[in-house]
């Protein structure tokens, strides 16, 4: 699965434009590299997405298509908020 389509599936952002936009701008990293929104994640993949001051990541659980609101949290764990 594409990183920008997962960022928006798990809920992690909003909106596909925002993780397409946040990828261009180099604040989304798989193990450490500056990705594209078309990178394909994996699951064991560690991702960085920094925001404003901070940053926050995670690891790569599960990949699914579509997942309820209530489930996106079980497709990722939190490292550092």
């Amino acid at each position: 699965m594409r990183i920008d389509k997962f960022l928006k599936v798990s809920r992690i952002l909003k909106r596909r434009t925002l993780a397409n936009q946040a990828c261009d701008g180099g604040r989304v990293k798989v193990n450490g590299k500056s990705v594209k929104p078309s990178f394909k994640i994996k699951v064991g993949d560690v991702v960085e997405l920094a925001f404003g001051s901070g940053t926050f990541s995670f690891e790569v659980l599960m990949i699914k298509e579509t997942v309820k609101k209530e489930e996106a949290e079980t497709l990722y764990k939190v490292i550092t908020e």
